[in-house]
């Protein structure tokens, strides 16, 4: 039967790109449905504040009247401003083990690419860094974080045939939490404490710690400003994404560091795992959706390393290990076993190399691809 691909239209469509995974993935124990109603809010123009400067189109692919596959096509003004080009990005990509379908799908996203005189298109990628990115190529026997995905082995393959090539990895690395503080941790960071003058923000409460948001997203700024990919938040986004971190948010679980001017230099943010209670939700807050998510924020024996970031002006002097000895501390304390720390670039090696002092293993990698657009065909 031949591929038919109809473009997205009604909120009724919209809901049905977003559920062609759970199908898709129904019987693989290590795939985390995201849930509908944020997937609905992400994916809608009138909500999704990123729409200030992306425009998006979806489309799935059909045979028999039965969706095989779906693909988002994206372009983000401020990326294309940042690096004064024309990309087109793909995202929210998934399909059965069929070339055609891969092909037909793409073809669409790079037609609407030629239409709009964009130079390359690449992917998989999101509105922004904190949506899901890259296509799985090793780890295939783990779950993934809250703010990963998971696909099947033949992705990467049958993307490749269409013509891409790397253009950039993330790796993950899973840490083993000591039972107890290691020494040379204090020792050292006591060290860096005296040596520049730093310390650490305290806050007991939620609300306490939600007052340096702002702080913490305009640090984030300046220390991702010049990474691949990265656009600063906006105040909008900024507030998007509190919001939905807000409910899995644990005040220990935020480090800030500020040197003796009461400047931010350095943050680390962890966040429980609740990839297991997603997948008990099954994309849905109600009826026991949200008991599962409420229930692993407080007891929770794997967290995520969701970002750290050190100001460039205080790199390469150790200052991780203030950011450590407070989240590392809260684990001990949480009784966590593991902490997964989510996407990082590959040759980012300021954040790969300082694992070595701990219990470790680099477990997963995700690709993103990228092809030029041929305007002779």
């Amino acid at each position: 039967m031949p591929i038919i691909i109809k473009e997205v239209q009604s909120k009724k469509e919209l809901c049905a790109f977003i559920k062609f995974p759970f199908k898709l993935y129904k019987h693989s124990k290590y795939y985390v449905p995201p849930l509908i109603s944020k997937e609905m809010k992400t994916l809608d123009k009138r909500k999704n504040p990123a729409f200030e400067f992306c425009e998006a189109r979806y489309w799935m692919a059909f045979r028999d009247n039965v969706i095989v596959g779906r693909i988002a096509g994206i372009f983000n003004y401020a990326i294309n401003k940042k690096y004064d080009k024309t990309f087109i990005r793909f995202g929210w990509f998934d399909f059965i083990e069929d070339q055609d379908v891969v092909n037909a799908l793409l073809f669409e996203v790079e037609k609407w690419g030629i239409e709009k005189n964009a130079e390359m298109v690449n992917g998989p990628l999101g509105f922004i860094s904190f949506d899901p990115t890259g296509v799985l190529v090793e780890g295939f026997d783990e779950i993934p974080t809250s703010y990963a995905t998971y696909n099947y082995p033949y992705y990467d393959k049958l993307i490749k045939n269409y013509g891409y090539v790397k253009d950039a990895d993330w790796i993950e690395f899973n840490i083993k939490v000591p039972e107890r503080m290691p020494e040379k941790i204090l020792k050292v960071s006591a060290l860096i404490k005296e040596r520049y003058k730093l310390r650490n923000l305290e806050f007991t409460t939620k609300n306490e710690a939600l007052k340096y948001t702002d702080l913490l997203f305009n640090l984030l700024n300046d220390i991702y400003g010049d990474l691949p990919g990265y656009i600063k938040l906006t105040p909008a986004v900024k507030d998007n994404i509190m919001k939905e971190l807000n409910s899995l948010f644990l005040p220990d679980y935020l480090s800030i560091i500020i040197n003796e001017k009461d400047e931010p230099v350095a943050f680390g943010i962890v966040t429980p795992s609740i990839s297991g209670a997603l997948q008990k939700a099954r994309g849905k807050l109600f009826p026991l959706g949200l008991f599962y998510i409420l229930k692993a924020i407080k007891s929770h024996k794997v967290a995520d390393l969701l970002l750290i970031g050190v100001r460039p002006d205080y790199q390469n002097k150790g200052v991780h290990s203030i950011i450590f000895e407070k989240n590392l501390q809260s684990l001990i304390n949480h009784k966590v076993k593991e902490v997964e720390v989510t996407r990082t670039l590959e040759n980012n090696s300021k954040l790969t190399n300082i694992w070595g002092p701990y219990e470790y293993r680099q477990h997963k990698r995700a690709r993103c691809y990228v092809k030029q657009l041929n305007y002779s065909v």
